[in-house]
């Protein structure tokens, strides 16, 4: 395995290409050892490296999810983005999150460790710092750190409060597919917007996904 550095340190790990084994590894397998690493609270480090390892397994397998959760949903407000739950249990949140062609969302946070591997395609992922001095909870000043093209093998880590507030554009003709791991169920967790113009912060909470 070899890991792709940055001045704020690791955040994209790319994997050399192993050879085949017989089993591939599959979802059920993941959410099993995932489940396992959570419950022991590993410390930070343990838990990106750990996670990150099962998550280039997983994604190196497409079939492992299923097809109707590697397209955008096609309908509603977002008919070109598919955001689908996976699992959910105390602790860990999996879904599979599709990009369609000009599909993009502008910075915003988590609130909760996570990673993001990139199974199908690829997808441009912006990264910011905050240069202020969190003295109100409605105004922020972002700058741009770096900005990482990151393709199908590849994992990003997303660190709460140190290195977690992105952007995602998908300028490429044909869907971009992931899968999300979260500390924390998404579905109704505050979490904020960043408008880079006015330098509001904007509160806001994921209702539902496509598939809940």
């Amino acid at each position: 395995m070899r890991v792709t550095s940055t001045q704020k340190g690791h955040t994209v790990r790319r994997k050399i290409p192993s050879m085949p084994t017989r089993t591939a590894y599959d979802l059920d397998q993941f959410i099993a050892d995932m489940s396992a690493l959570v419950r022991t609270h590993p410390a930070q480090a343990e838990l990106f490296d750990r996670a990150s390892a099962y998550l280039e397994r997983l994604i190196a397998n497409p079939d492992a999810i299923p097809e109707q959760f590697r397209v955008p949903v096609g309908k509603g407000a977002r008919a070109n983005h598919g955001s689908y739950a996976l699992h959910r249990s105390e602790g860990l949140f999996v879904s599979s999150v599709v990009w369609g062609p000009g599909d993009r969302v502008g910075p915003h946070d988590h609130q909760t460790w996570g990673l993001i591997g990139v199974m199908d395609n690829a997808i441009q992922e912006t990264r910011y710092r905050r240069v202020d001095d969190r003295d109100r909870a409605d105004f922020a000043i972002l700058e741009k750190d770096r900005t990482t093209l990151v393709k199908p093998g590849d994992v990003s880590l997303l660190v709460p409060d140190v290195d977690e507030i992105h952007r995602m554009d998908n300028d490429s003709d044909r869907p971009t597919v992931e899968i999300h791991v979260y500390g924390k169920d998404l579905v109704s967790l505050p979490r904020y917007r960043y408008d880079l113009t006015s330098n509001r912060v904007i509160p806001f909470a994921s209702d539902k996904f496509d598939n809940c």
